[in-house]
């Protein structure tokens, strides 16, 4: 088994295991680990394509992994100060239940 075909097969189970996590927990903090596991395995998927069989890598998809990485530091650092203030305003870390189904 070749290295980009781990790195693609463990991306989407980052994925998988991201969506699951962002579909089941209400808990607002929980919901942002999970969506950056969905990302890492975003991540990791390009990181598998990049891969050329012949033992070349291709510099535009690491690139923008690399940019990818640093704009999802600062989208985590501003999504944990919109959980801080949510939790300042609602003296909770949930979200609401959704009763309109």
């Amino acid at each position: 088994m070749s290295s980009d075909l781990i790195f693609t097969l463990g991306g989407i189970g980052l994925c998988g295991l991201g969506l699951f996590g962002f579909i089941y927990h209400r808990h607002l903090l929980r919901r942002l680990i999970a969506f950056n596991l969905l990302g890492s395995g975003t991540f990791l998927i390009l990181v598998g394509f990049a891969q050329q069989g012949r033992g070349e890598t291709d510099p535009i998809p690491q690139a923008l992994v690399l940019t990818g990485i640093v704009v999802a530091v600062a989208a985590t650092a501003l999504a944990l100060l919109l959980i801080r203030r949510w939790f300042q305003l609602k003296n909770t870390t949930q979200l609401p239940e959704d009763d309109r189904l």
